[in-house]
């Protein structure tokens, strides 16, 4: 199966709809919160969209493997494991977020045909923001071309604007940043998902974070990278890869700026074969 052979834009609308109807609604609703094992936060709100993205893919031909956030660990490894190709889902990425009322949220879905992500699509539904990419088209935002619309990309570290997760990240390292940080202004939007969209679409320039799961990094890194960035894990090998395990994450808007980033970062990253 191709690029061009999965009517992408009908599904991505498709996932829009879900947010519209699942999400805002929901959103600042005093919903009933939950715990996981790993202490992270679920939602009624999570549930919801994992059932309606289960019943969109089917409608729009694609009957796919799912492997979703919200899967048992031992049905997301089978699918890893068995399945040539499969629909990586995350029904809510930001959910402490979502149930605090902060406005950072996001659905993402990525298909993936053995370990290339072939086609990516994020949701905000504040903001009403679709943002898509597959490996045959650059990014797009609300089914536009992005391009146009994004802010000339840095060229010096010093005027850049850095997404960065502190928490995950070796402590020498995040106090570095903290007190000598190399660029100009630092964020955190708390979804991962999100803060790739946003990179992709020039609204930061480097980004940094220490481990992320899979269902994370697959859409947004395909789109950043179908807008001209680069990426890679603090290691140097890829952001994304076929497993649960969570793997770090260095990127910025071009392949020059991110290699000063890199060179930056050098002094502060674990040994080879140490970092996560």
């Amino acid at each position: 199966m191709t690029a061009n052979s999965i009517p992408f834009s009908d599904l991505a609308q498709g996932l829009r709809e879900i947010g519209r109807q699942e999400l805002l609604p929901r959103f600042e609703a005093n919903i009933a919160v939950d715990y996981k094992a790993d202490g992270s936060v679920i939602t009624q709100a999570d549930h919801a969209v994992d059932a309606r993205v289960r019943q969109l893919l089917p409608e729009h031909g694609q009957h796919e493997p799912i492997l979703s956030e919200e899967q048992a660990r031992g049905e997301q490894a089978r699918v890893l494991e068995t399945a040539p190709a499969f629909w990586l889902v995350d029904p809510l990425d930001g959910t402490s977020n979502f149930a605090g009322g902060m406005p950072f949220f996001a659905i993402s879905i990525a298909r993936i045909e053995g370990d290339q992500v072939t086609h990516g699509a994020t949701y905000d539904p504040v903001r009403d923001e679709l943002f898509t990419a597959t490996t045959a088209s650059a990014l797009e935002l609300n089914g536009a071309p992005a391009a146009a619309r994004r802010r000339p990309p840095v060229t010096e570290l010093g005027h850049a604007i850095a997404l960065v997760d502190y928490k995950r990240l070796r402590a020498p390292l995040a106090q570095q940043l903290a007190s000598a940080a190399p660029f100009r202004s630092q964020r955190n939007l708390g979804a991962c998902a999100l803060e790739w969209a946003w990179l992709a679409a020039g609204r930061a320039d480097l980004y940094l974070h220490g481990g992320q799961a899979p269902w994370d990094s697959a859409a947004g890194g395909l789109l950043l990278a179908q807008a001209g960035g680069a990426m890679c894990s603090l290691d140097g090998g890829p952001v994304f890869a076929r497993s649960l395990a969570k793997r770090s994450a260095v990127a910025a808007r071009s392949a020059a700026l991110l290699a000063d980033w890199r060179q930056w970062l050098a002094p502060w990253l674990e040994p080879a074969g140490t970092a996560r």
